[in-house]
């Protein structure tokens, strides 16, 4: 007899990829230099995307301002240019209250009208009693000679003390902001806004919660974290935004809206474009043109809708209403009421509501919930011990196009090629679930009849949720035990691979009952793994083949055997027999111990 052995596969790498973001400059007669060089250095500037340069450039002429203003910490900067790209940097912490700032102006104009033009660019610069008010403007003979096809680059670098407010207005050029202690009100006409964090500072009441208000009619946004509201508009670009801890009210023309955590209610909105959220922790409202929307755990509802692009969510535990006009939706839990349409796609749900009391018993669903399709399947996972009434209803195709465990027990009735009607009263019925599809079929399994394409899914959504956030960087943990609370501001960037693995670890876990491992990876983790024995009934038999397993590993080192995936039985028992003998070193994640959950195959085979 030859010695059985188990062989792994290889291991799903996940995607990552590093999202970038160029400032755009703004485009017409004027030209404005981007604010690329950290404090107290400065780049030349740059070209805009697109603009080309006569061989021979005209020199340019440069005049620089500066100057410094006392001013008291909690106070206002508000900067208002006709043109130019605005940088602001945030003092040290124990830095003088004052607000320091420098303005660069070039042009290509022929001299000796440049120099004139340069010295009748208007800029005033005075502390008030609410802080430090900046304004820069165009002299009119500036105007006039730009029709003539001279160029203006203009650039304000300023500092502030690190837990003022921020407020810049630009009609033409990119924002670009560091860390900023209290709320900041940025809005440009013709650029980018790239800030970093928003009201971190600790001088504010409870009652003063820091507002973010981010606005460009035609660049992209891109935020870091917000301690409070934040309101994002831009007329076409995209939006991106890190943690944010209370509303979020993000509306695009048609780029994409990604969001890694949102504390309180989400309004997104895009005429377009894709929109991903990590993490939500009350009511979420999106709708986008045509784009697919992702969204990882949402501790509150959903609302959701597509003009043609699909829907996949891991997590809700509130309502939901989620409609597509083409695309698939895939809902890998559902805990609370659940309303999908599609037109023309799939829809695959997991209907698995909270345990209402440790103890187990039935679960149910809070409410009527409904699921239907035109021309798409309705495929609906339900768990064994969960009491609800089924309704399902395919309107053409013949009672074949209604599928079911026969363990539900479903009455199905049928007038030849019309419509099939399928009920059933699960543990003594309770809320509603209703399935309705044109021309699609309806299946209806219990949770654990294919856990794998469950797995094959979750695994999919981790790496379309790695993908689309990488660039987003969000530091994020989510408290699982059902309860919503603020997200937390990250001290110092992380690595977006750290983030990322360790919040769809928790994910999974959540989903899996634990994180699923390569099993390659697995097998390194063997203390003691005996091989089975061969069992003699098989052996006299003739039976030989190969034998899968989903297994699980213990946080205290055990192996357990989840499932039988394919294999005969006498031989499965036989590999069951030997697993239950293994022991593994325990897993861990982010310094935790954690279960694992992978496969192992045998391969029996006889001489």
């Amino acid at each position: 007899m030859k010695t059985p052995t188990f062989y792994f596969s290889n291991k799903d790498s996940l995607k990552a990829c590093k999202g970038s973001f160029y400032l755009a400059l703004c485009a017409g007669v004027f030209f404005v230099a981007v604010a690329a060089a950290p404090a107290g250095s400065r780049e030349p500037a740059r070209p805009a995307a697109g603009l080309t340069r006569p061989a021979d450039p005209a020199p340019r002429t440069s005049a620089d301002r500066s100057g410094s203003l006392p001013t008291s910490e909690g106070l206002t900067l508000r900067l208002i240019t006709d043109l130019g790209s605005v940088k602001v940097i945030p003092l040290d912490a124990n830095a003088l209250p004052v607000v320091q700032y420098a303005v660069h102006i070039e042009t290509d104009a022929r001299s000796p009208l440049a120099q004139r033009l340069l010295d009748r660019y208007s800029l005033i610069a005075r502390a008030t009693p609410a802080g430090v008010e900046i304004t820069g403007t165009l002299p009119p003979q500036m105007a006039r000679s730009a029709n003539s096809g001279a160029q203006y680059w203009v650039l304000f670098e300023v500092s502030v003390p690190l837990n003022y407010n921020v407020e810049v207005k630009t009609e033409a050029g990119d924002i670009e902001t560091q860390d900023i202690g209290g709320f900041a009100s940025l809005a440009t006409q013709g650029g980018n806004v790239r800030a970093g964090r928003i009201g971190i500072s600790g001088h504010r009441t409870a009652s003063d919660r820091p507002v973010a208000k981010l606005e460009t009619e035609g660049g992209h946004i891109n935020v870091l974290d917000v301690a409070g509201d934040l309101a994002a508009f831009t007329a076409g670009g995209h939006i991106n935004a890190r943690n944010i801890s209370g509303d979020a009210s993000l509306h695009s023309g048609g780029g994409h809206i990604r969001a890694g955590q949102i504390g309180g209610r989400a309004d997104l909105q895009t005429d377009g474009g894709n929109i991903t959220v990590g993490q939500a922790g009350n009511l979420v409202s999106v709708r986008t043109g045509g784009g697919q929307i992702d969204f990882g755990e949402v501790r509150g509802s959903v609302r959701a809708q597509t003009g043609g692009g699909g829907i996949r969510i891991m997590y809700v535990s509130g309502p939901m209403e989620v409609e597509s006009s083409a695309g698939s939706i895939c809902l890998t839990r559902v805990a609370g009421t659940v309303r999908a349409a599609t037109a023309g796609g799939t829809i695959t749900a997991w209907i698995n509501p909270d345990a209402s009391s440790p103890s187990g018993g039935t679960v149910r669903l809070p409410g009527l919930s409904q699921l239907t399709s035109g021309n798409g399947d309705i495929v609906v996972f339900l768990p064994r011990n969960l009491a609800a009434d089924i309704d399902a209803i395919v309107e053409s195709g013949g009672v074949r196009r209604i599928e079911a465990d026969p363990a539900l027990a479903l009455t199905i009735q049928n007038q030849g090629n019309g419509p099939v009607h399928a009920m059933a009263a699960l543990n003594g019925g309770g809320a509603p679930l209703k399935l309705r599809t044109t021309a699609g079929k309806i299946r209806l399994q219990f949770l654990d009849s294919e856990i794998a394409l469950r797995q094959t899914l979750i695994r999919e959504q981790r790496e379309r949720l790695s993908d689309r956030l990488s660039g987003v960087q969000i530091p994020v943990s989510f408290d699982n035990s059902g309860a919503s609370r603020m997200p937390e501001l990250a001290a110092a960037p992380e690595d977006h691979l750290d983030w990322i693995d360790r919040w769809l670890n928790t994910l999974e876990s959540t989903f899996l009952g634990g994180i699923h491992e390569d099993p390659d990876e697995f097998q390194k983790h063997f203390v003691s793994a005996p091989a089975p024995a061969y069992p003699d009934i098989a052996r006299r038999a003739g039976v030989q083949g190969i034998v899968r397993l989903q297994v699980h590993a213990t946080k205290d080192g055990r192996v357990e055997v989840d499932k039988i995936i394919d294999g005969s039985p006498t031989l499965a028992d036989a590999a069951i027999c030997a697993v239950k003998q293994w022991r593994v070193r325990p897993f861990s994640a982010s310094g935790r111990p954690v279960e694992v959950v992978s496969t192992v195959t045998f391969n029996f085979q006889l001489h």
